[in-house]
């Protein structure tokens, strides 16, 4: 048997237990197997993300005002900012 490369997350970590890099790739793999009937099209995303990119409250990837991780929260089609912005 080959060694495998493949680094797997743990499932009962909490962010804080992560580094930096297991974390993001957790972040952008749960974005990725989200079914596509729920997931905002590219336009949509790209729109929202522009949105809170400009947005005061946006800092390290999340909202200061609500708390969500603007990326989950942008990437679900029927999810709305919390301060109606988009």
């Amino acid at each position: 048997m080959g060694e495998q490369n493949e680094k797997k997350h743990c499932l009962k970590c909490l962010l804080r237990e992560m580094d930096k890099e297991a974390y993001m790739e957790n972040l952008y793999d749960y974005i990725q197997r989200l079914e596509e009937d729920i997931k905002a099209d590219q336009a949509l995303y790209e729109e929202r993300l522009s949105v809170c990119k400009a947005c005061d409250y946006l800092e390290a990837g999340m909202c200061r005002a609500c708390g969500c991780f603007v990326e989950l929260r942008a990437v679900i089609k029927n999810n709305v900012c919390s301060y109606k912005k988009w």
